[in-house]
């Protein structure tokens, strides 16, 4: 192969690998990108940075816009329309009623955007402005859980014999003793504590014969606790073994108990166990104590409520006052 020739190869080979990195390389500028962030109250005191909910964030330049929600704990994420890459301009508006508007421009990269909003600085007109507004004191959660207690039924015991007769060779014909030199036998029996009821502390002992050459294959509770199961080996003369067991009765109660929220501004903020049910808030409006149950809708009719559920499906909420009150 000549020079000339050689040197047209690899120049084709230059070219194509060039063309396959331009592609890759507009292929993943072409993807979508994704930002994230959180939207909080303005305010001096880092306390009082409470996070706010519904939020509406638009991200957007001249190729096309995201939108987004923010929940509970102030998060968003939006998906920038494809062909925005990083480190291009982009405008990020943040809109909720009750607050100024808010405009950021900003550039696109894999910070954490985390932004201020302030509150507007006079409340909805109220249709008689001398009514002055309804104070809201003593707030606390009320909520239950199941709970399980155990009434003492009593105690159940059963003998029962594993016979064999010792010293006859196996022969490789099981059962057999463990060291397989012996001719052995397998006894098996069960505790059945009865409809609704379990056991407790279930045992199984030797008590009669030469129980040093026996050995407790099984000795295991059913999975509702109801049945005590034993297998024993047996490789000598005949023996008596003893099941032993507590009886109780389990019964499942509802246990209330109470919560007493913190209040930072005009939020009061909780969290309950992933099985707390029968959610209700109390508290004294204008010295009048006052039950508010809260459904799955989380309604109050002086605050906006917003819920957010952790990894350990334990929950957390912040409830918002409504335009005409004030903690006090």
């Amino acid at each position: 192969m000549t020079t000339g020739k050689k040197t047209a190869i690899w120049a084709v080979v230059i070219l194509g690998g060039v063309a396959t990195t331009l592609y890759l390389v507009e292929r993943h500028h072409l993807r979508a990108v994704t930002i994230n962030g959180a939207v909080l109250q303005m305010s001096t005191d880092s306390n009082k940075q409470v996070p706010i909910a519904d939020v509406q964030v638009t991200a957007s330049n001249s190729l096309g816009s995201g939108k987004a929600v923010t929940d509970a704990a102030g998060y968003f994420t939006l998906t920038l329309p494809k062909g925005l890459r990083r480190k291009q301009q982009v405008l990020l508006q943040f809109r909720r009623q009750g607050y100024q508007p808010l405009d950021v421009n900003d550039y696109i990269s894999d910070k954490i955007y985390v932004e201020h909003m302030t509150p507007t600085l006079t409340e909805k007109p109220r249709s008689d402005a001398k009514i002055p507004n309804i104070k809201i004191s003593n707030a606390r959660v009320r909520y239950s859980v199941k709970t399980t207690t155990e009434a003492d039924v009593g105690s159940a015991v059963k003998t029962f014999q594993v016979n064999n007769a010792g010293n006859v060779p196996c022969h490789k014909q099981p059962p057999c003793s463990p060291d397989g030199k012996w001719k052995a036998a397998i006894g098996t029996t069960f505790l059945d504590a009865g409809e609704g009821n379990q056991f407790r502390n279930a045992r199984a002992s030797c008590i009669a014969g030469p129980c040093p050459f026996t050995r407790i294959e099984t000795e295991n509770l059913s999975q509702e606790g109801r049945r005590f199961n034993v297998s024993v080996r047996n490789w000598s003369d005949t023996t008596t073994f003893l099941l032993e067991a507590e009886v109780v009765h389990p019964m499942i109660s509802d246990l209330v108990r109470e919560s007493y929220p913190v209040v930072f501004g005009r939020a009061l903020n909780f969290s309950l166990p992933g099985a707390a049910e029968g959610l209700s808030m109390e508290a004294e409006l204008n010295g009048q104590p006052i039950v508010f149950p809260l459904g799955p809708d989380l309604l109050l009719r002086w605050a906006d409520c917003h819920m957010k559920i952790d990894k350990d499906q334990s929950r957390n909420y912040r409830c918002e006052l409504k335009p005409g009150y004030e903690f006090r």
